[in-house]
């Protein structure tokens, strides 16, 4: 993609962005995003089919890096070393919402906040199917990743609420503190 289709692409997202902030998602149509894009009808559709798959696209570009499999060394954290657990994966999540906290929270706390919420447990349902095996209990497997799915989503909603003050470590070391508890329940006495 060149730069001026990227920048075009940019105006979109940014354009649709403003909308959903005081716009549940199906009251707004592609012509308003055309209008608030300053751009023309075959651009937009160039760009994207339906407004659907612009949210679609837009959160992949949100969590294309966020979830991918191979971490890197970044500025502010270093999980490419060591065996990645389950920990060290949700603390990498975390520190990169963090850095797309305005586009976070423009997203989450919407109308429309549901629908990016629901492609975010898209891709957490896929990154907790590779670490169920971290997890004890006599529980179906299937149940465990519906619980740890909406645990976590619920955890980083609670994290956008209190403006994302505790550390992605500290979250993370919560949200697992939470799970060990229920791992080693049956242990604790009566």
């Amino acid at each position: 993609m060149d730069r001026r289709q990227q920048k075009t692409r940019q105006a979109i997202f940014h354009a649709f962005s403003k909308l959903l902030e005081t716009r549940r998602f199906e009251n707004i149509t592609v012509q308003e995003i055309i209008d608030a894009a300053n751009i023309g009808r075959s651009t937009f559709y160039a760009h994207f089919e339906t407004k659907d798959a612009l949210l679609r696209e837009m959160c992949t570009d949100i969590f294309r890096h966020v979830f991918e499999e191979h971490l890197t060394q970044e500025a502010d954290h270093d999980y490419s070393t060591g065996e990645q657990r389950l920990l060290q994966r949700l603390e990498h999540i975390l520190y990169h919402l963090r850095e797309n906290q305005r586009n976070l929270t423009r997203l989450l706390c919407t109308e429309s906040g549901e629908l990016f919420m629901n492609f975010f447990k898209e891709y957490l349902y896929d990154m907790f199917t590779r670490y169920l095996d971290e997890f004890q209990g006599d529980v179906p497997r299937d149940y465990l990743l519906y619980y740890l799915v909406g645990g976590f989503a619920e955890t980083v909603r609670w994290w956008v609420s209190k403006d994302m003050q505790p550390s992605p470590e500290e979250i993370a070391g919560y949200f697992m503190a939470v799970n060990e508890t229920h791992n080693t329940r049956e242990a604790l006495p009566a």
